[in-house]
Protein backbone atom coordinates (compact mmCIF):
# COMPACT_ATOMS: atom_id res chain seq x y z
CA UNK A 1 0.00 0.00 0.00
CA UNK A 2 1.27 3.18 -1.12
CA UNK A 3 -0.14 6.09 -0.25
CA UNK A 4 -3.00 5.02 0.86
CA UNK A 5 -3.56 2.87 -2.35
CA UNK A 6 -3.28 -0.94 -2.85
CA UNK A 7 -1.05 -1.61 -5.59
CA UNK A 8 0.38 -5.47 -6.43
CA UNK A 9 4.05 -6.30 -5.40
CA UNK A 10 5.92 -7.51 -9.02
CA UNK A 11 8.96 -7.96 -7.60
CA UNK A 12 10.06 -8.99 -4.03
CA UNK A 13 8.62 -9.55 -0.77
CA UNK A 14 6.58 -6.93 1.34
CA UNK A 15 8.52 -6.02 4.22
CA UNK A 16 7.15 -7.38 7.40
CA UNK A 17 5.08 -9.93 5.23
CA UNK A 18 5.23 -13.22 7.26
CA UNK A 19 5.98 -15.03 4.25
CA UNK A 20 9.23 -12.88 4.18
CA UNK A 21 11.59 -14.85 6.81
CA UNK A 22 10.52 -18.01 4.52
CA UNK A 23 11.40 -17.26 1.31
CA UNK A 24 14.71 -15.29 2.33
CA UNK A 25 15.76 -18.88 3.98
CA UNK A 26 14.91 -20.40 0.82
CA UNK A 27 16.46 -18.06 -1.69
CA UNK A 28 19.25 -17.35 0.66
CA UNK A 29 20.47 -20.95 1.06
CA UNK A 30 23.01 -20.47 -1.71
CA UNK A 31 24.75 -18.18 0.23
CA UNK A 32 25.09 -20.43 2.89
CA UNK A 33 26.50 -22.35 0.49
CA UNK A 34 29.06 -20.00 -0.62
CA UNK A 35 30.01 -19.52 3.00
CA UNK A 36 30.58 -22.57 3.51
CA UNK A 37 32.90 -23.49 0.62
CA UNK A 38 34.65 -20.45 1.46
CA UNK A 39 35.53 -21.41 4.52
CA UNK A 40 33.93 -18.89 6.58
CA UNK A 41 32.00 -18.64 10.46
CA UNK A 42 28.58 -16.96 9.85
CA UNK A 43 25.20 -17.07 11.28
CA UNK A 44 22.17 -16.14 9.22
CA UNK A 45 18.39 -16.13 10.47
CA UNK A 46 16.09 -15.08 6.72
CA UNK A 47 18.11 -11.87 5.61
CA UNK A 48 20.06 -10.98 9.00
CA UNK A 49 23.80 -12.44 8.50
CA UNK A 50 26.37 -11.92 10.79
CA UNK A 51 29.79 -13.60 9.31
CA UNK A 52 32.93 -13.72 11.15
CA UNK A 53 36.79 -13.16 10.28
CA UNK A 54 39.87 -12.77 12.62
CA UNK A 55 41.32 -9.19 11.22
CA UNK A 56 39.71 -6.13 10.15
CA UNK A 57 41.47 -6.39 6.89
CA UNK A 58 39.94 -9.72 6.30
CA UNK A 59 36.35 -8.17 7.18
CA UNK A 60 36.73 -5.40 4.51
CA UNK A 61 37.48 -8.04 1.94
CA UNK A 62 35.08 -10.25 2.71
CA UNK A 63 32.63 -7.86 3.13
CA UNK A 64 33.65 -6.63 -0.10
CA UNK A 65 33.75 -9.84 -2.07
CA UNK A 66 30.55 -10.97 -0.60
CA UNK A 67 28.03 -7.83 -1.42
CA UNK A 68 29.61 -8.38 -4.98
CA UNK A 69 28.46 -11.99 -4.88
CA UNK A 70 25.13 -11.08 -3.80
CA UNK A 71 24.21 -8.63 -6.51
CA UNK A 72 26.04 -10.76 -9.41
CA UNK A 73 24.51 -14.34 -8.30
CA UNK A 74 21.61 -14.07 -6.94
CA UNK A 75 20.39 -9.76 -8.03
CA UNK A 76 20.12 -8.36 -3.99
CA UNK A 77 20.64 -5.25 -3.47
CA UNK A 78 23.13 -4.88 -0.07
CA UNK A 79 21.84 -2.17 2.16
CA UNK A 80 24.71 0.11 2.48
CA UNK A 81 23.71 1.66 5.51
CA UNK A 82 23.38 -1.49 7.90
CA UNK A 83 26.13 -3.27 6.53
CA UNK A 84 29.66 -3.24 8.36
CA UNK A 85 32.41 -3.87 9.76
CA UNK A 86 32.83 -4.31 13.33
CA UNK A 87 33.85 -5.82 16.07
CA UNK A 88 31.63 -8.17 18.42
CA UNK A 89 31.17 -6.30 21.00
CA UNK A 90 30.07 -3.34 18.84
CA UNK A 91 27.90 -5.41 16.82
CA UNK A 92 24.21 -6.64 17.20
CA UNK A 93 22.30 -9.71 15.66
CA UNK A 94 18.33 -10.06 16.55
CA UNK A 95 18.39 -8.07 19.54
CA UNK A 96 21.60 -9.64 20.52
CA UNK A 97 25.12 -8.21 21.75
CA UNK A 98 28.37 -10.01 22.36
CA UNK A 99 30.94 -10.27 25.49
CA UNK A 100 34.31 -12.30 26.12
CA UNK A 101 34.19 -14.20 29.38
CA UNK A 102 37.09 -16.90 30.36
CA UNK A 103 34.73 -19.90 28.81
CA UNK A 104 34.32 -17.79 25.29
CA UNK A 105 32.42 -15.25 23.60
CA UNK A 106 28.75 -15.11 24.93
CA UNK A 107 25.80 -13.62 23.90
CA UNK A 108 23.54 -10.64 26.05
CA UNK A 109 20.88 -8.36 25.02
CA UNK A 110 21.57 -5.08 22.93
CA UNK A 111 21.64 -1.90 25.21
CA UNK A 112 18.66 -0.36 23.06
CA UNK A 113 16.49 -3.87 23.50
CA UNK A 114 17.13 -2.93 27.45
CA UNK A 115 16.07 0.44 26.58
CA UNK A 116 12.58 -0.57 24.95
CA UNK A 117 12.22 -3.07 27.80
CA UNK A 118 12.47 0.14 29.85
CA UNK A 119 10.45 2.45 28.08
CA UNK A 120 7.41 -0.35 27.87
CA UNK A 121 7.38 -0.83 31.58
CA UNK A 122 7.72 2.86 32.03
CA UNK A 123 4.44 3.11 29.92
CA UNK A 124 2.53 0.57 32.04
CA UNK A 125 3.33 2.16 35.44
CA UNK A 126 2.88 5.75 34.25
CA UNK A 127 1.69 7.06 37.55
CA UNK A 128 -1.88 8.54 36.29
CA UNK A 129 -2.64 6.17 33.92
CA UNK A 130 -1.65 2.88 36.62
CA UNK A 131 -2.99 4.64 39.74
CA UNK A 132 -6.68 4.63 37.54
CA UNK A 133 -6.26 0.50 36.96
CA UNK A 134 -6.88 -2.06 39.53
CA UNK A 135 -3.18 -3.25 40.31
CA UNK A 136 -4.08 -6.48 38.90
CA UNK A 137 -4.81 -5.15 35.57
CA UNK A 138 -0.98 -3.29 35.84
CA UNK A 139 -0.07 -6.66 36.97
CA UNK A 140 -1.12 -8.38 34.10
CA UNK A 141 -0.03 -6.46 31.73
CA UNK A 142 3.75 -6.27 33.15
CA UNK A 143 3.99 -9.64 33.45
CA UNK A 144 3.49 -10.33 30.10
CA UNK A 145 6.07 -7.77 29.06
CA UNK A 146 8.56 -9.39 31.39
CA UNK A 147 7.70 -13.09 30.62
CA UNK A 148 7.73 -12.78 26.61
CA UNK A 149 11.41 -10.57 26.87
CA UNK A 150 12.90 -12.73 29.27
CA UNK A 151 12.17 -15.76 27.34
CA UNK A 152 13.27 -14.13 24.18
CA UNK A 153 16.45 -13.06 25.47
CA UNK A 154 16.82 -15.87 28.26
CA UNK A 155 20.29 -17.62 26.22
CA UNK A 156 21.67 -14.06 27.26
CA UNK A 157 23.82 -12.91 30.02
CA UNK A 158 21.86 -10.55 32.29
CA UNK A 159 21.64 -11.83 35.32
CA UNK A 160 23.99 -8.64 36.80
CA UNK A 161 21.73 -5.55 34.93
CA UNK A 162 18.58 -7.69 36.35
CA UNK A 163 19.89 -7.73 39.53
CA UNK A 164 21.53 -4.68 39.95
CA UNK A 165 19.75 -2.33 37.44
CA UNK A 166 15.88 -3.29 36.34
CA UNK A 167 14.55 -5.23 38.99
CA UNK A 168 15.01 -2.18 41.76
CA UNK A 169 14.09 0.78 39.17
CA UNK A 170 10.91 -1.54 38.45
CA UNK A 171 9.56 -2.36 41.88
CA UNK A 172 10.53 1.47 43.04
CA UNK A 173 8.03 2.47 40.27
CA UNK A 174 5.46 -0.47 41.26
CA UNK A 175 5.21 1.29 44.48
CA UNK A 176 5.15 4.69 43.67
CA UNK A 177 1.97 3.06 41.89
CA UNK A 178 0.59 1.10 44.91
CA UNK A 179 1.41 4.68 47.12
CA UNK A 180 -0.60 6.77 44.68
CA UNK A 181 -3.88 3.87 44.72
CA UNK A 182 -4.14 4.08 48.60
CA UNK A 183 -3.68 7.97 48.25
CA UNK A 184 -4.61 8.59 52.17
CA UNK A 185 -2.11 8.58 55.06
CA UNK A 186 -5.19 6.56 56.96
CA UNK A 187 -5.12 3.74 54.15
CA UNK A 188 -1.22 3.71 53.98
CA UNK A 189 -0.94 3.29 57.31
CA UNK A 190 -3.43 0.00 57.49
CA UNK A 191 -2.17 -1.59 54.18
CA UNK A 192 0.82 -0.99 55.94
CA UNK A 193 0.46 -2.16 59.61
CA UNK A 194 -1.10 -5.10 57.65
CA UNK A 195 1.56 -5.93 55.68
CA UNK A 196 3.76 -5.75 58.94
CA UNK A 197 1.47 -8.29 60.98
CA UNK A 198 0.96 -10.69 57.92
CA UNK A 199 4.66 -11.26 57.14
CA UNK A 200 6.16 -10.64 60.47
CA UNK A 201 7.87 -7.74 59.61
CA UNK A 202 8.42 -6.40 63.13
CA UNK A 203 8.57 -2.92 62.22
CA UNK A 204 7.71 -0.68 64.43
CA UNK A 205 4.17 1.86 64.95
CA UNK A 206 6.15 4.97 65.21
CA UNK A 207 8.08 3.92 61.77
CA UNK A 208 5.12 2.69 59.90
CA UNK A 209 3.16 6.13 61.17
CA UNK A 210 6.14 7.92 59.70
CA UNK A 211 6.47 6.75 56.52
CA UNK A 212 2.36 7.00 55.97
CA UNK A 213 2.37 10.66 57.45
CA UNK A 214 5.79 12.09 55.59
CA UNK A 215 4.84 15.34 53.45
CA UNK A 216 7.34 13.43 51.10
CA UNK A 217 5.34 12.49 47.04
CA UNK A 218 4.85 9.00 46.51
CA UNK A 219 8.21 8.88 44.44
CA UNK A 220 10.56 9.58 47.23
CA UNK A 221 8.49 8.48 50.04
CA UNK A 222 8.19 5.13 47.90
CA UNK A 223 12.38 4.85 48.11
CA UNK A 224 12.40 5.18 52.37
CA UNK A 225 13.67 1.66 53.94
CA UNK A 226 9.83 0.79 55.84
CA UNK A 227 8.06 1.25 52.24
CA UNK A 228 10.77 -0.78 50.55
CA UNK A 229 10.81 -3.21 53.74
CA UNK A 230 7.03 -4.17 54.05
CA UNK A 231 6.29 -4.05 49.93
CA UNK A 232 9.75 -6.30 49.24
CA UNK A 233 10.24 -8.68 46.09
CA UNK A 234 8.56 -11.19 48.24
CA UNK A 235 5.10 -9.70 49.08
CA UNK A 236 5.10 -7.80 45.55
CA UNK A 237 5.24 -11.37 44.29
CA UNK A 238 2.31 -12.81 46.47
CA UNK A 239 -1.07 -13.24 44.38
CA UNK A 240 -4.40 -11.75 45.77
CA UNK A 241 -7.22 -14.07 45.32
CA UNK A 242 -10.08 -11.37 46.94
CA UNK A 243 -9.16 -9.08 44.49
CA UNK A 244 -8.26 -11.12 41.21
CA UNK A 245 -4.96 -10.39 41.22
CA UNK A 246 -1.78 -11.83 40.07
CA UNK A 247 1.58 -11.56 41.77
CA UNK A 248 4.43 -9.64 40.30
CA UNK A 249 6.48 -11.72 38.61
CA UNK A 250 10.39 -11.64 39.80
CA UNK A 251 12.86 -10.90 36.55
CA UNK A 252 15.75 -12.00 38.40
CA UNK A 253 13.74 -15.52 39.41
CA UNK A 254 11.90 -16.04 35.70
CA UNK A 255 15.56 -15.79 34.07
CA UNK A 256 17.24 -18.13 36.11
CA UNK A 257 14.40 -20.58 35.87
CA UNK A 258 14.49 -20.55 32.56
CA UNK A 259 18.61 -20.83 32.02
Amino acid sequence: MESGLVSPTEEGVPQGGPLSPVLSNIYLDKLDRELECRGLGFVRYADDCDIFVRSEKAADRVMTSVSSWLERKLRLKVSASKTKVVRPTKSTFLGFSFWKSMEGWKPRPAKDRKARLCEKVKAVLCRKRAAAMPLGAVFVKLNQILRGWINYFRIGSMKGWLRDDFCPWMRHKVRVVILKQWKKPKTIYRNLMRLNTKMHCNMTHEDIFKAANSRLGPFRRAGRDVVNFLLSPKVLALPNKKENRPGLVDPLAYYLGNT
